[in-house]
């Protein structure tokens, strides 16, 4: 008899038509009817004015200020910290539903079962690393080590600080019993194969910080080495219940202590972490041996309104604070703060708060420099402004990083800051933004500018047109109109080459697929469908370009609007296809190089033209 499995598709897509979202979400936090949608404070950050809105219709919440959104179970999961079945039983309950489960096959449950029990060995090995700390016989060593950085043993338990014993098979000796469990701390990155087929113990003779993830779920692990041994800290290698890129550490432990979060401390490492909560400074947070990217810093948005950066005041603080800059630009939404603090140099968040008590780092978090001071003081450094080839170069270099910022009263009241320093009017500053590419970031992630559009309907142009540069890349603008109107995608289908599809375009190609099959797709079904998937983080992005266009989009122009959008990405792609013909047609020597160096800035006509050309070298050469 096979053995029952995951709840079926078909009944999540029933239970979210059956509940109503703004019934689900009134019993926990009191809303208010404002126009066709009902708005709130948000209940996962702390806010003064209501950014949290819901909307009934197409039964999906989004915050304006933390960026949280998502369908009635996502709301349950992410209010009540509830799992994915937990939340479906609860809206089962409320609906009079009993939650089926599909038959899988005894194959499937084994790997159900494996990704499952990964994460109980992932929670075992960490009790494993805690004992070796009270017990083992070498554990002095670390113990006297973290009495030595300031760490009672309070602290050491709530964040779960471990010892990995030296050795190279203490870890695999105790839980790795079985083949299964050694697959599994191999799949956790806890043990290492060699060629030959040998495993051995990744994490030896360290301080071990467990990594979870916002669930409490842990994920991976950080070492700090006792020796002088290198690499001083040593994490966990990406598997497929973690990537560091996502993930920050100490963001678990600050929501659990701090119910409303107003502000979250950006620090470097483990202990600068530990430190400050040791010292009552619940909100520190690091990331996991990479700079803090962008998707790092939307996600600690979403649970804080103001982020602080903490660096050392040496040079490579200040390279580090240069590559955050960049990288924090495309989050600063209006209602959100972002500081720096330089530290003097050579100190750490954990020195001064070991040193100073906590009283005297907050002196110090008080003379953080707000984004935009940061931001001309990092670029007067590199010009001098007293001249006007100064202003000018200031120019230069403010402008594209400017394109990366929302569209807001921030990014206009930066433009008027350099416009008092340029001497130009906000008027030949604009002029000069439209024709500036924005810079690229050093996440490897870029903002778009608005898309050229052919033949737009009025409507499309007036929907992008009022939307942030952030949400206006043509992919992510079709999927958010398809995502509002699923109904009014259906029977359309979008072919993208495999070297251009980004991971809106896969997604948007999938979606598509989806309606085709299943045409009754609802906004709340969509969400659910890639619930706890990558793709996600890239659905919520759609929801906000849906919540900033509000009441001015209804099902007709999400429709229009998608169809244009679509017209646009086959005319962007066979521009993409002619520009490859005519590099081909340069390459062979057969046209000049000037002519192809200007290729944007031909006319439609002398296109044309020289593709004829290119189809009449190729009928001469096949005869």
């Amino acid at each position: 008899m096979a053995a029952k499995g995951r709840i079926p598709q078909s009944f999540i897509d029933e239970l979210l038509s059956r509940v109503d979202i703004v019934d689900v979400i009134n019993r926990r936090v009191a809303l208010k009817k404002t126009g066709k949608n009902y708005s709130a404070r948000c209940p996962f950050h702390d806010e003064k004015t209501p950014s949290f809105s819901v909307n009934p219709d197409k039964q999906f919440y989004y915050c304006f200020g933390c960026g949280a959104g998502g369908n009635a179970i996502g709301f349950i999961m992410d209010y009540d910290r509830q799992d994915f079945p937990g939340a479906v039983d609860n809206l089962s309950t409320l609906a009079g539903l009993e939650v089926p489960r599909e038959e899988i096959s005894p194959q499937q449950q084994i790997k159900q079962e494996r990704r499952k029990t990964i994460y109980d060995l992932m929670e075992k090995v960490a009790s494993y690393y805690q004992k070796q700390l009270r017990d083992h016989p070498q554990a002095q060593r670390a113990v006297d080590y973290l009495k030595q950085r300031g760490l009672s043993g309070r602290i050491a338990r709530d964040f779960d600080v471990g010892f990995a014993p030296p050795g190279w098979d203490n870890l695999l000796k105790t839980l790795g019993d079985s083949e299964e469990h050694r697959q599994q701390l191999i799949d956790g990155g806890m043990l290492i194969e060699k060629e030959d087929g040998k495993l051995y113990d990744r994490f030896r003779d360290r301080i071990m910080f467990p990594i979870r993830d916002n669930r409490g779920r842990v994920i991976a692990f950080g070492g700090r080495v006792l020796g002088d041994d290198k690499p001083k800290y040593l994490n966990s290698p990406e598997t497929d219940i973690f990537h560091k890129g996502k993930e920050l550490y100490g963001l678990y432990q600050a929501r659990q202590n701090n119910r409303h979060l107003e502000q979250l401390l950006i620090v470097e490492g483990y202990m600068d972490v530990v430190a400050l909560a040791q010292h009552g400074i619940m909100t520190g947070i690091a990331t996991l041996g990479t700079a803090s990217n962008t998707e790092h810093l939307r996600t600690a948005f979403r649970y804080a309104s103001e982020l602080i950066f903490c660096f050392d005041g040496d040079a490579a603080g200040r390279k580090a604070a240069e590559r955050a800059l960049e990288n924090a630009l495309p989050t600063m939404e209006d209602g959100r703060r972002i500081r720096f603090l330089f530290l003097p140099e050579g100190d750490d968040p954990d020195s001064v708060v070991n040193r100073d008590g906590a009283a005297g780092f907050q002196k110090l978090l008080a003379q953080a420099q707000p984004l935009e001071r940061y931001f001309f003081e990092s670029l007067h450094s590199q010009t001098d402004p007293s001249t006007l080839e100064g202003k000018a170069r200031l120019s230069k270099l403010a402008l594209p990083m400017l394109q990366l910022l929302p569209s807001g009263v921030f990014r206009q009241l930066m433009l008027d800051s350099l416009a008092e320093r340029t001497g130009l009017s906000r008027h030949a500053l604009d002029q000069l933004l439209d024709e500036t590419p924005a810079a690229p970031q050093p996440d490897g992630s870029h903002v778009s500018t608005p898309p050229p559009q052919a033949n737009p309907r009025s409507s499309t142009k007036k929907l992008v047109a009022n939307l942030p540069s952030s949400s206006r890349d043509p992919l992510l603008f079709a999927l958010a109109m398809v995502l509002f109107n699923p109904r009014g995608a259906a029977t359309h289908n979008l072919v993208l080459d495999a070297g251009d599809t980004s991971a809106a375009g896969a997604l948007l190609c999938a979606i598509l697929e989806l309606i085709n099959k299943r045409p009754s797709s609802s906004t709340a079904m969509l969400l659910g469908h890639w619930y706890g998937q990558a793709e996600y983080d890239i659905l919520i992005e759609a929801l906000k370009t849906i919540a900033l266009l509000g009441s001015e989009l209804d099902d007709e122009k999400a429709q229009l609007a998608f169809m244009d959008t679509l017209s646009h990405l086959d005319t962007r792609k066979s521009q993409l296809h002619l520009r490859k013909q005519i590099e081909q047609l340069r390459e062979s020597g057969h046209l000049d190089k000037a002519v192809s160096d200007n290729y944007a800035e031909l006319s439609d006509e002398l296109k044309q033209q020289l593709l004829a050309i290119q189809q009449l070298l190729n009928q001469k050469h096949q005869r």
